[in-house]
């Protein structure tokens, strides 16, 4: 067994959609990035890229290639999978939290479940997401932003 964590955040801005978990949330603002900016999902693909010892996120899919330009992250969990799949791994569980001050994410959490749990092939009960707000605190509390925090449990070697 062998454990995994990740970590993003991103600037909520004006004139984007805001996704998470794959999932598009009606809200006044979106996250900027090179792709869609889905901070749990790239937390969960650094997850699970650590847990296979396999470096992050960054080095696979580079914000600097046009080729991952817009790009739905669903898409970059799907090839990270496929990563740590030819290395002889399967994913256990996935525990997460997202950090987010607005909006209310908790009816969104069974379709984020659902995405992921899609895109990794496991069943939904394997993945848990939780969000939280930090309390008024720093640019999350202050609306400025989203992150994001996954463990991923897998097995193999």
């Amino acid at each position: 067994m062998r454990t995994g964590i990740g970590y993003d955040v991103h600037k909520l801005v004006s004139g984007r959609k805001l996704v998470l978990g794959g999932v598009i949330i009606p809200f006044e603002k979106g996250l900027l990035g090179h792709s869609d900016a889905d901070v749990l999902v790239h937390a969960l693909c650094d997850a699970l890229l650590g847990a296979a010892g396999l470096g992050d996120i960054g080095q696979h899919f580079p914000n600097n290639d046009l080729e991952f330009k817009d790009i739905y992250s669903i898409k970059l969990l799907v090839k990270t999978c496929e990563i740590i799949r030819k290395k002889g791994f399967k994913i256990n569980n996935i525990d997460s939290t997202i950090f987010a001050q607005e909006p209310k994410l908790y009816p969104y959490n069974e379709a984020m479940k659902k995405n992921i749990a899609k895109a990794i092939n496991v069943e939904p009960g394997r993945i848990n997401i939780k969000a939280t707000t930090t309390e008024g605190l720093g640019m999350i509390g202050e609306g400025d932003g989203i992150g994001a925090m996954c463990i991923a449990l897998i097995s193999g070697d």
